[in-house]
């Protein structure tokens, strides 16, 4: 099979385009075909070795772990899924290997769910990483509900663009932080943008000058760090981009593939309650240009490789 994949650690130079054995198919696992895949930061983050200290690595490891595509075999236990069925997953593995980013991906059943009908290839690769990200900050940690006030930090990027949406769909006012030239957009999400340079304190407070009730941090850094004084009383923060958020009294949000989960945002998608923005497509051998992109930041919405 053609696959992105890496030898050692390094830039984006260290990606390759080449051939790679098929991957094996375990007991509980799906042979998918991919038709699409999409990238989050966390991509680049492995492919500069930034996850070694946590997770063990077997070289050559392909590079990816959103999916779209369709189900050309299944493994012994599998009784969920049959040849031909489209799905779309997480693929978060138990080490680095096996990524998405391949004709062929194994991909255990828990870590998929039907893809929606309606929802273009791309759009479905899309969703998992950064929809699951959202929703379950939102919906499991946070527990929005109408009552709130909800700050999303980097509301125009992958995860908070699904989060706003979200929001808005539980009933909550919703304050975006992102720059200006994303203002407009946020808007037509249902959002109150505010910029997220120097003045993202002061812009909260004169749209909340009781506090926000909710935060959910897709930004880490600064916008963090002043997120406690922008809570009201009583108030909730999660981070899913910095495990630092506990020394400010919060909770880290670290990403679960779930089958439930993603068949809600599924349909959340279809009936047309989530929209997904694609940013960019890639051919999969370009991919090295889309790991540049998500790596420099500043992307609104999702960026996508696309089976050869």
């Amino acid at each position: 099979m053609k696959a992105v994949h890496f030898r050692r650690f390094g830039g984006s130079g260290v990606l390759e385009y080449g051939e790679l054995p098929d991957p094996l198919l375990g007991p509980d696992h799906v042979l998918v075909r991919m038709r699409a895949a999409s990238l989050n930061p966390i991509d680049w983050k492995a492919r500069e070795g930034l996850l070694a200290p946590v997770m063990d690595t077997v070289f050559p490891v392909v590079t990816g772990f959103d999916v779209a595509g369709v189900v050309e075999r299944t493994g012994p236990a599998v009784t969920e899924y049959a040849p031909g069925d489209e799905v779309m997953g997480f693929v978060w593995p138990d080490r680095l290997g096996h990524g998405t980013f391949a004709d062929l991906v194994a991909a255990p059943v828990r870590t998929l769910a039907p893809k929606t009908p309606g929802l273009t290839w791309a759009e479905a690769a899309a969703i998992p990483l950064a929809g699951l990200a959202a929703y379950q900050s939102l919906v499991h940690r946070l527990r929005v509900t109408g009552a709130d006030t909800v700050l999303v930090h980097a509301a125009a990027g992958g995860v908070g663009i699904f989060a706003v949406q979200i929001a808005v769909t539980l009933g909550a006012r919703v304050i975006g932080t992102a720059s200006e030239d994303n203002h407009d957009f946020l808007r037509a999400l249902g959002a109150e943008p505010v910029t997220y340079r120097k003045a993202l304190a002061e812009g909260v407070r004169a749209l909340a000058p009781g506090g926000v009730t909710a935060v959910l941090d897709a930004a880490g850094k600064r916008a963090l760090r002043v997120s406690p004084e922008l809570l009201a009383p009583g108030g909730r923060l999660v981070s899913v981009a910095d495990p630092q958020v506990r020394a400010l009294g919060g909770t880290y949000v670290f990403t679960r593939p779930s089958t439930s989960d993603l068949t809600e945002l599924g349909r959340m998608a279809g009936d047309g309650r989530l929209r997904v923005e694609i940013a960019r497509s890639f051919p999969l051998e370009k991919a090295a240009e889309a790991h540049d992109l998500i790596r420099a930041g500043h992307t609104r919405g999702k960026l996508v490789v696309t089976a050869s």
